[in-house]
């Protein structure tokens, strides 16, 4: 990881003083790269990848970075982990090509490299991504959320992009097709777990995470522990919920009101459940290769993705 935040640092670096000074901004910031980590431990899980390596994580990390830019460009969010987000500091219009060169840049070192595989592999992660986004703002104004669509959803906003580190980090190492499907299918799995922790955190989950409780709610997200809790409501109960997060969202009382019938309907244990469910998939699918330091960090990894605290 010391040596990938040098060679990321230089993947990023432009002649452009404006955007060197933006990147070195976005790099002092940086989150907890779980990404790369993801992407090295199932190289070496695979027997390693040297140079391939090192292209696949900085792909994936200039991907994500690029969507995060992006993302608070369309959400219109002055913050990002608790600093100014790029758009507050320079305005949406220098936010916007921020991200696309970062999206650039990660189509070069593919060229460049004649990583091809990872390529594909990585734009195959950013339709996903596109898709699931579009999918929730259509279903969101509806609020017909059903089970299976919010884990389409919540597949391609955010399983693909972990589940595209794993299979990256497979092809980097040059590792059979049925393994590199096995870390696609771990990622993906691990991905959902970690997205249903994070729509537990808006219920008042962990501490110090960044975002108030209700947020979702607020934003008109409809999440496992609401879905499930509508589903199992009688029509009057189900209708109310419905009619807050439509038309009152932005009450404080009455948020508060739907987080408590959440509690009490059991919407929370069955999304912590299905959580869990999803991350013994995962392990079950890593128990399949040879023992290892990189399988042993991973399986610590899958741990973190849900009991984390933030």
């Amino acid at each position: 990881m010391v040596e990938f935040e040098s060679y990321f640092k230089s993947a990023m670096k432009s002649s452009n003083g404006l955007l060197d000074k933006i990147t070195h901004y976005i790099i002092k910031r940086k989150g907890k790269q779980m990404r790369p980590m993801f992407v090295f431990l199932s190289s070496q899980l695979c027997g390693g990848g040297a140079q391939s390596t090192f292209n696949a994580a900085s792909l994936i990390e200039l991907l994500h970075t690029a969507t995060l830019v992006h993302d608070d460009v369309v959400d219109d969010a002055n913050t990002r982990r608790g600093f100014f987000s790029i758009n507050a500091l320079w305005k949406n219009k220098i936010a916007v090509l921020v991200g696309d060169y970062f999206l650039s840049r990660g189509l070069l070192i593919s060229v460049e490299n004649g990583e091809f595989e990872l390529l594909r592999i990585v734009s195959n992660a950013v339709k996903e991504m596109s898709e699931g986004e579009l999918l929730q703002q259509e279903k969101s104004r509806l609020l017909n959320i059903t089970e299976e669509v919010y884990y389409q959803i919540i597949h391609q906003k955010t399983a693909s992009l972990i589940s595209a580190c794993c299979e990256a980090g497979a092809a980097a190492a040059k590792a059979s097709n049925e393994d590199q499907q096995k870390m696609k299918e771990f990622g993906a799995l691990v991905g959902l777990a970690f997205q249903i922790k994070d729509d537990l955190f808006d219920y008042g989950f962990g501490k110090d995470i960044g975002k108030p409780i209700g947020i979702d709610i607020q934003e008109k997200k409809m999440t496992l522990p609401l879905i499930f809790t509508i589903n199992n409501s009688d029509k009057p109960t189900a209708s109310k919920l419905k009619n807050i997060v439509k038309n009152q969202n932005q009450n404080t009382e009455k948020v508060k009101e739907l987080v408590q019938i959440v509690f009490e309907s059991g919407g929370i244990q069955y999304a912590t459940k299905k959580m869990e469910e999803f991350r013994d998939k995962a392990l079950a699918i890593l128990a399949t290769f040879p023992d290892s330091e990189a399988k042993n960090s991973l399986e610590l990894l899958v741990h973190y993705t849900i009991d984390r605290d933030k």
